[in-house]
């Protein structure tokens, strides 16, 4: 977000930022379990994919921000192309759960709003269309696409995609003396440890509890671990463990801190306590509004992840909402208003200047609003243009992988495991819950 600037997700509430986000606890692990056992639904529907009415289901219509912004997106469409569109919400933590119920009895129709972290759940039911002849004519990022991809077949429109990466807070690194962004490991851990000469600073903010641990997954990454390859899961090998441990020195040297999830972190940040903590793009509204500092906005910089060698290429995990649409009763309109709604630069950019959220867009991130915002620019070119999906969204599993994962993390923090084996167990759980 420009300096300065005031936007209504500065007023976001902590529970509308999360849902915004995706970042929630979704209640997946039933919603996995539901879909991993769903019969396939084969590639017809049923119903007439010509009719002009259809239900677009979305949690940001439960949702005090957006709610008004995506009425306003449904009223203009219904008149401008004479269709009816039935809205159909559940609340974020419950949307899964129960439309993947709805889907698999046949009581879905039309288009769907999802997490991108969703396509594995609901993708293998067969009830989803190929939208890859819409999405031809959209204008799309490569980013933005890859986000509605599963299984090779593009499924989702790109609604909002962005990614997670760090941001830095440029005057404490001012005030330590760092003078350039730490592009190496090695960079970053001296940043941290000049960082921590500072008083009452955590260096960085990063996940330590369960709920966003998660987030070590972009550092196995940056030190070599591939995570799954195939059906083999590579969590485990030297890569990994060797990451695990750099975490682990970080906690035990208190360059990170106990007991931090994305919403410590914020607060942290917020109180000028932190040098860079990890986030989505919108979270600098959501800090910037508990900030009692009014310039930790013009201190707020987006930062690339650090690689461990010159020359790799930075680590970040994608986020956003796409909009799938189920095949059968109303889904050609369906797909029409799906693209117009994810890809008509006047509403992503309308959109953008209402919600902050990045449009998907080549032409929506030129748009003025958008290319004006040096921040967003400079996360969208710095940090999204190399993110990647999620290395288990593909499975139904996601969730309760994740967490596995976590608690193994969390169990070598407290001294409770080396890293070797807290990951090798890590690696045979998954592999259990894959092979299920």
């Amino acid at each position: 977000m420009a300096p300065g600037t005031a936007r209504p997700d500065a007023g976001l509430r902590r529970r509308d930022t999360l849902r915004l986000l995706g970042l929630g606890a979704m209640g997946a692990v039933g919603a996995g379990a539901l879909s991993a056992c769903a019969p396939s639904g084969g590639s017809g529907g049923g119903g007439d994919a010509s009719a002009t009415s259809f239900g677009f289901s979305s949690w940001s219509l439960n949702e005090e921000a957006s709610k008004p912004v995506v009425e306003a997106i449904i009223a203009d469409w219904e008149s401008a192309e004479d269709v009816a569109i039935d809205p159909v919400s559940y609340p974020y933590n419950d949307y899964l759960t129960q439309l993947t119920l709805k889907l698999r009895g046949g009581q879905v129709t039309g288009a769907v709003q999802l997490d991108i972290a969703w396509l594995g759940a609901l993708a293998p039911m067969g009830r989803l269309l190929d939208l890859s002849e819409a999405a031809a004519r959209g204008g799309y990022t490569e980013a933005a696409l890859t986000s509605g991809q599963y299984d090779g077949t593009q499924y989702g429109l790109p609604w909002t995609t962005a990614s997670i990466g760090l941001i830095a807070n440029s005057t404490l690194l001012d005030e330590a003396g760092i003078t350039e962004q730490p592009t190496t490991i090695e960079q970053f851990e001296e940043a941290l440890r000049a960082l921590k000469d500072l008083d009452g600073i955590t260096p960085y903010a990063a996940a330590t509890k369960v709920a966003q641990l998660k987030d070590i997954f972009p550092w196995m990454r940056t030190f070599g671990c591939t995570l799954v390859e195939g059906d083999t899961v590579t969590i485990g090998d030297d890569a990994s463990v060797e990451a695990v441990e750099w975490y682990k020195r970080l906690y035990d040297d208190g360059l990170i801190a106990a007991d931090v999830d994305r919403f410590d972190a914020r607060a942290l940040f917020a109180q000028g306590r932190v040098g860079f903590y990890d986030d989505a793009v919108i979270g600098k509204g959501a800090t910037v509004a508990q900030a009692s500092d009014p310039a930790l906005a013009d201190a707020m910089v987006p930062v690339p992840r650090p690689v461990l060698a010159s020359g790799d290429t930075p680590q970040a995990l994608l986020w956003g909402h796409v909009i799938v649409v189920v095949d059968g009763e109303g889904s050609d309109a369906a797909t029409e208003f799906a693209l117009h709604t994810t890809s008509d630069t006047a509403t992503v950019a309308d959109y953008f200047e209402r919600l902050a959220l990045p449009p998907t867009t080549e032409e929506g991130l030129a748009d003025p609003a958008v290319a004006q915002d040096t921040f967003t620019t400079e996360w969208t070119e710095r940090i999204t243009a190399t993110a990647t999906p999620g290395p288990f969204w593909h499975l139904t599993q996601n969730a309760q992988i994740e967490e596995v994962v976590a608690q193994q993390v969390q169990a070598v923090l407290v001294g409770g495991s080396s890293a070797r084996d807290a990951m090798n167990a890590a690696r045979e759980e998954i592999t259990g819950l894959m092979e299920r």
